[in-house]
């Protein structure tokens, strides 16, 4: 069992930055590779990055790509999201998630936990 639980969200203008943290309780988080979804009112919920359980493999989609960035720490059980250059159109509620199997791609992700979500909102 894995609990996820995410900060750092909040109101930004257009063009900053914000860094969102997701701690995971439990000692097999080194074994998951974990992603952030984001869900913006009346769209879908998907998947904007995600990074293998070694963290040397990171994937990213092509909305966010060259402004975000995944990373995480094993030893301290927590994933980050580095989001710069932001846009109002990046608005969403962000939820952590951690796959069990640990490669991590993004078209291969499945979402076996996840967290309660953390609002970000970019105003223009």
């Amino acid at each position: 069992q894995v609990q996820l639980v995410e900060s750092g969200g909040g109101l930004v203008q257009a063009g900053g930055s914000l860094r969102l943290s997701c701690a995971a309780s439990g000692r097999t988080f080194s074994s998951y590779a974990m992603g952030w979804f984001r869900q913006a009112p009346g769209k879908e919920r998907e998947l904007v990055a995600s990074i293998s359980a070694s963290g040397r493999n990171t994937y990213y989609a092509d909305s966010v790509k060259g402004r975000f960035t995944i990373s995480r720490d094993n030893a301290k059980n927590t994933v980050f999201l580095q989001m710069n250059s932001l846009k109002p159109e990046d608005t969403a509620v962000y939820y952590c998630a951690a796959d069990r199997n640990p490669i991590g791609t993004i078209d291969a992700f499945e979402s076996d936990y996840w967290g309660q979500g953390t609002q970000v909102t970019v105003s223009s």
